[in-house]
């Protein structure tokens, strides 16, 4: 198992803005504490990975800071330099994350997981959409044949399943918020809306009837599973209502679910706005401490 970081290309924000950055570097002194040997620097996306996935237009802007104020705000991060070689990094990271599932049984990433993108154009924090570019980069190369993307981020995957929509082989599942962004939500390939409030008995039950299903659908080669912390009930964007050791309990459900059927899983860890952001790193360094003590023995 390798675990991939980005927290070394900073994105400067104004104080007081809502998308909490320190968030990342948190999380790599958390993980390093007991598996820095596993850690490496991602590497940056290129030009061809990302146009994978993106419109030449929308790459275009990006690179040339070109956006319109009506698409910086969708995107809800102000454009610069830095914020696009972060986004590079990101998308890196779940590439290399994927490969080395594919190689080693299972990959992670301590960034990634941003699933609002669209070919055309970023939304909801995320500029790339990572899991898109990845999935269609490596199927593309014939070094899959089937993917499963599992989005348990409390909102719903909705960049992913409109970039995704055009490649049958790859499977979108999201289980998310109903009541919660996006609000004009997009068709996965499986979607399960929760209510508000939604808790640890009703959320894992419903998870654990679902996975075998989805298994048996996609007959995948790979997963990817975008581990949000955002459904933890002390966030401030989630509205439902897991506990840290439901959490945790839900991501041993995936990885229990990928070892069973025998397909390599690549981590990325999607959104978390607790406060304190500590609850949401202790919950995303879970993550990663259950995927190696299974894949790192």
């Amino acid at each position: 198992m390798k675990i991939y970081r980005t927290d070394q290309h900073p994105l400067p924000l104004p104080d007081g803005h809502r998308f909490p950055m320190i968030k990342y570097r948190l999380l790599y002194e958390a993980v390093h504490a007991f598996a820095a040997p596993l850690i490496l620097e991602a590497p940056a996306a290129s030009d061809a990975e990302l146009s994978a996935a993106h419109t030449p237009d929308y790459l275009h802007k990006l690179a040339t800071g070109t956006l319109s104020k009506a698409e910086e705000r969708a995107i809800g991060l102000p454009w610069s330099a830095e914020l696009v070689t972060r986004s590079r990094y990101s998308v890196g990271a779940t590439l290399a994350a994927c490969r080395t599932a594919l190689l080693e049984g299972c990959g992670a990433t301590l960034a990634g997981g941003t699933h609002h993108a669209y070919a055309d154009r970023g939304s909801g924090f995320c500029v790339f959409n990572d899991s898109a570019v990845a999935l269609k980069v490596l199927l593309a190369e014939g070094a899959i044949q089937r993917a499963l993307v599992i989005d348990l981020d409390v909102h719903q995957g909705n960049g992913t399943a409109a970039t995704l929509a055009d490649r049958l082989a790859l499977f979108t599942f999201s289980m998310h918020g109903l009541n919660n962004f996006p609000f004009q939500k997009e068709t996965s390939d499986w979607d399960i809306e929760l209510d508000d409030g939604t808790g640890d008995a009703d959320y894992l039950a419903t998870l654990a009837g679902t996975l075998p299903q989805l298994f048996t659908l996609a007959h995948p080669d790979l997963v990817i599973y975008l581990a949000g912390a955002d459904c933890y009930a002390g966030d401030r964007l989630g509205k439902l209502a897991l506990s840290k050791d439901g959490l945790a309990r839900r991501d041993a459900l995936v990885l229990d679910a990928c070892a069973r059927f025998g397909v390599p899983v690549a981590l990325t860890m999607g959104g978390g706005y607790a406060t304190p952001i500590s609850d949401t790193v202790a919950i995303q360094a879970m993550t990663i401490q259950l995927a190696v003590n299974r894949f790192s023995r």
